[in-house]
């Protein structure tokens, strides 16, 4: 296989949602020499020191217990540095339980900024968690059952030392590079080990590579901006390395894969950004514009985590803002709702149905889920309209809709609402 055919293999190999369910290693699985991986929601990494070790992201609080007994296992300390690449909390949960007197938690400048804008909108994160990680819950219990008595609270810690480019540490005769970088979150930082060669970046450029970048995802966070994005990637390119380990799945190993799937992720974002400038400065409306903009063959990259279209509609109000220039109503609490129940209203609720059963049977199931919403907040009760919209909701993860984790896990959880025969009104 040529190059680009090896990046093609590696997309194909590494096909989406499925490499986002936690896996845990039991015993910490060997990545690279003296680096071991604990995998969960985010995977934790020990690097061996000559005596001791840093530990590079911690895991939810509830994960990391399992984390810590399993790098104890391999060597249980000094632990000189915790490091993590980002201030999300599935990187930071367990910093409290692994630092030990004498341990130095190292993050970027903007990592308090990052815990706070968490925090900010802390609780609709929990309230909505379920729709993509219901099972975390029965994993937390295991892991309380297999570590009796551990902590399992969720750190909110303050570092001990940030930098705000780079900063060299030697930690016990481990040379070891963080380099500020912006992905997912502001504060990221890439470790780079100049010795082995060897770049540690999480989820920098999302959790699963190469896929396409969430530049907002759909669970709640702040938009994510696409110069800093590319600038990461060229940072990375630039440091030549030979061992990519990311925050999912085994490491990308060769030079020569890893800038090849870095270029095909920079070309992607690149082009997807121009085009939709293009769009924009032309007049044409953001609506078509997340249609008609896709990926060209030699730029093709994963889309299980983010998606080009999604990636269109946050350029626009990133770049524009939430006014789409369409309709006076845009200005104002939205009225949808109740115009839609004056049009069932005077259409009459079964000629409703009816639309909307046709518009299904001709595929269009976005429309039938419009009229069927339309329908329920007339009369939550009318026959038929649970099984329109469970079909609606099964139509669009059986053609497209069961790919990306994000669309995946909401398409899921509203097919198991329509489903529900217990009673309760949806």
């Amino acid at each position: 296989m040529n190059i680009e055919e090896q990046v093609d293999h590696l997309i194909d190999t590494r096909p989406g949602k499925e490499l986002l369910r936690p896996v845990y290693d039991d015993p910490a699985h060997p990545v690279a020499e003296a680096v071991f991986r604990s995998g969960g929601t985010t995977a934790a990494y020990l690097l061996l020191t000559d005596s001791g070790r840093v530990i590079v992201n911690t895991g939810m609080g509830f994960e990391a217990p399992h984390h810590k007994r399993v790098f104890d296992a391999v060597r249980a300390g000094p632990t000189h540095y915790i490091v993590t690449t980002q201030g999300h909390v599935d990187h930071l949960g367990g910093v409290d339980l692994f630092k030990e007197p004498g341990t130095r938690y190292v993050a970027q400048a903007n990592n308090l900024d990052c815990q706070a804008d968490d925090a900010r909108i802390g609780a609709l994160r929990l309230r909505t968690a379920g729709i993509w990680f219901s099972r975390l819950g029965e994993v937390a219990r295991r892991i309380a059952h297999e570590n009796p008595g551990v902590s399992m609270r969720q750190s909110q810690p303050v570092p001990d030392v940030t930098f705000e480019q780079r900063l060299a540490l030697d930690a016990d005769g481990l040379r070891i590079e963080l380099i500020a970088a912006v992905g997912e979150t502001i504060d990221s930082a890439i470790v780079w080990l100049p010795e082995q060669r060897m770049a540690l970046v999480s989820n920098l450029f999302g959790p699963l590579f190469p896929h396409f970048p969430n530049l907002n995802t759909i669970r709640g966070d702040r938009y994510r901006f696409v110069e800093p994005y590319l600038q990461s990637l060229r940072t990375v390119r630039e440091l030549g390395p030979e061992i990519l380990v990311t925050g999912r799945y085994e490491p990308v190993v060769g030079a020569e894969l890893i800038d090849a799937a870095l270029a095909r992720l920079h070309g992607a974002v690149d082009y997807v950004h121009r085009r939709a400038l293009e769009g924009f400065n032309a007049g044409t409306d953001l609506w078509t514009l997340m249609e008609a903009i896709q990926l060209p063959p030699e730029l093709r990259v994963g889309q299980g985590y983010g998606k080009v279209s999604w990636a269109v509609r946050t350029l626009w109000e990133s770049y524009v803002g939430w006014f789409k220039f369409r309709s006076t109503t845009e200005l104002y609490p939205d009225s949808s709702t109740s115009a839609l129940g004056e049009l069932v209203a005077a259409a009459g609720i079964d000629v409703v149905m009816e639309r909307a059963a046709s518009a299904l049977s001709r595929g269009d199931a976005v429309v039938a889920i419009r009229l069927g919403e339309a329908a329920a907040a007339a009369d939550p009760d009318v026959p038929g309209l649970r099984v329109l919209m469970a079909e609606a909701h099964r139509f669009l993860l059986e053609h497209g809709g069961d790919v990306s984790f994000w669309e995946s896990g909401w398409l899921r959880h509203q097919l198991e609402r329509w489903e529900d025969t217990g009673g309760a009104t949806p």
